[in-house]
């Protein structure tokens, strides 16, 4: 390829151009991906903040049938025997390590059982120190946001210790499937953020599970296109170089 622009010529060899070109068509890629990573979690936060709006009475209802973040209100009983604390949780307002309890319900309608997050609470003095979350098991209502279970970047071993047996139950990022093998019984997909105004529950401040905001994959794709456009600078600067006079003189 040669272009002539006045008494400058750009002649790029074949192998730089095609460097070029991948270089730029990777870094605008990444660009284009981290745009949908933002749009993706600004539908996020849209859908929590809708369904917080309405209230569904989920008596009688398959979760399934509802949105992510649909406000719902359930009737049943805490099983206070079983419950299970989820592992590698850090404290909403501060980073600080501990779990967050989840307590299986009876659903009242007889469609088996939903898991409730009673919210965060702190490490033990040590490992074996758990903490205290009895709940009666009257019937009540509870009101909450449904979610998906926390979903760990990569998942490695087992949820749970092999051959513990002991309750409430430590599990690291267990799946639906996890917990109804713990159980012994199957519970719905989606679980239960607990108001935080309702009682018997642990320190909550909900909010979507997005590692973090759209904002920052604004950043990151500003800055994979800042580098596709100082790969094309630095390529038509590199391959543009003023015609010497015999050269400009040559008929060819």
């Amino acid at each position: 390829m040669r272009l002539a622009f006045g008494k400058r010529v750009f002649a790029p060899p074949a192998w730089g151009a095609a460097l070029a070109v991948l270089a730029i068509g990777a870094f605008v890629s990444l660009g284009n991906w981290q745009l949908g990573r933002a749009r993706e979690k600004q539908a996020l936060l849209v859908d929590f903040e809708a369904g917080g709006r309405e209230t569904v009475d989920a008596d009688g209802r398959d979760f399934g049938d509802l949105g992510r973040y649909q406000h719902v209100r359930i009737r049943g009983s805490y099983d206070p025997a079983r419950q299970v604390l989820l592992d590698n949780m850090p404290a909403p307002a501060d980073g600080r390590p501990g779990y967050r309890v989840l307590t299986p319900l009876r659903r009242a309608d007889g469609r088996g059982w939903v898991l409730v997050d009673r919210g965060w609470v702190p490490l033990g003095a040590t490992r074996e120190d758990l903490p205290v979350v009895a709940v009666g098991g009257e019937p009540r209502e509870v009101a909450g946001v449904l979610d998906v279970l926390p979903v760990p970047g990569l998942r490695a071993g087992p949820a749970a210790v092999p051959g513990d047996a002991r309750w409430p139950r430590v599990m690291l990022f267990p799946t639906i499937a996890d917990v109804e093998a713990a159980l012994g019984a199957a519970v719905e997909s989606r679980i239960v953020l607990l108001d935080a105004a309702d009682p018997d529950g642990f320190e909550r401040q909900w909010r979507p599970a997005l590692g973090f905001g759209p904002e920052r994959h604004l950043g990151y794709a500003i800055q994979w296109f800042a580098f596709a456009l100082v790969a094309a600078v630095m390529f038509i600067a590199l391959n543009l170089r003023r015609v010497n006079a015999d050269e400009d003189s040559d008929p060819s």
